[in-house]
């Protein structure tokens, strides 16, 4: 009679034992094979709770736009005014800036975008290469040439105009410096990645009414 009392004890804790196991073991299941197409939706809401934060926010956008802003005038920082006194002639300088910006916009800034990204793909708005490999790491350099490259057109075109004005050709009154690089680098990118979304959109409205 002691031991079947006995039995009757530990059954209920072995039951519970196993019980827990099997719950562990189909929760590590559920884990391992969870993908986007069995896992339930989550609204954004449900998705804040869980995200860290200060008090003091800034817009996904803002964020977007200051990150490609300071690396912009990093660049200029490290290169133009680094390598200014080694590379006379301003073409080498150019091309040397151009290099390194499309190197930084695609190994930094880009993923640095994608890092920040509330979901998944939000910010590819904001990159003008959305496409990975070497082929976006050729494609980054080639566009930040043309940026680059506008940026000094436009910088010859205050100093020309200011030149013009005081009558002193050989006057320059605007010199490149990071924050104003930044910002007429950042100007330019915007120009051209609205200009692609704009073409994007007409081509496809194009497709839908043929």
């Amino acid at each position: 009679m002691g031991r079947k009392k006995q039995k009757k004890q530990i059954k209920p804790e072995i039951e519970k034992e196993a019980d827990y196991y099997d719950l562990k073991k189909n929760a590590i299941r559920d884990l391992v094979e969870a993908d986007e197409s069995n896992s339930p939706e989550v609204t954004e809401e449900e998705l804040q709770k869980y995200r860290s934060g200060s008090k003091f926010k800034l817009a996904p956008w803002m964020k977007a736009l200051l990150i490609k802003f300071w690396f912009a005038g990093a660049v200029c920082f490290f290169f133009i005014w680094g390598l200014g006194i080694y590379l006379a002639d301003v073409m080498d300088l150019l091309f040397v800036t151009a290099v390194a910006m499309g190197i930084v916009t695609d190994l930094l800034v880009n993923n640095a975008l994608r890092f920040f990204a509330q979901t998944e793909g939000a910010n590819d708005r904001w990159i003008m290469v959305t496409k990975r490999g070497y082929i976006s790491f050729i494609l980054n350099i080639l566009y930040a040439a043309l940026v680059v490259y506008c940026v000094y057109s436009l910088y010859s075109l205050i100093n020309s105009v200011f030149a013009m004005i005081l009558n002193q050709p050989d006057r320059v009154v605007l010199g490149v410096e990071p924050i104003l690089f930044g910002l007429f680098y950042l100007g330019f990118d915007l120009l051209f990645i609205c200009l692609k979304h704009y073409i994007s959109k007409h081509i496809a409205r194009l497709k839908l009414s043929a």
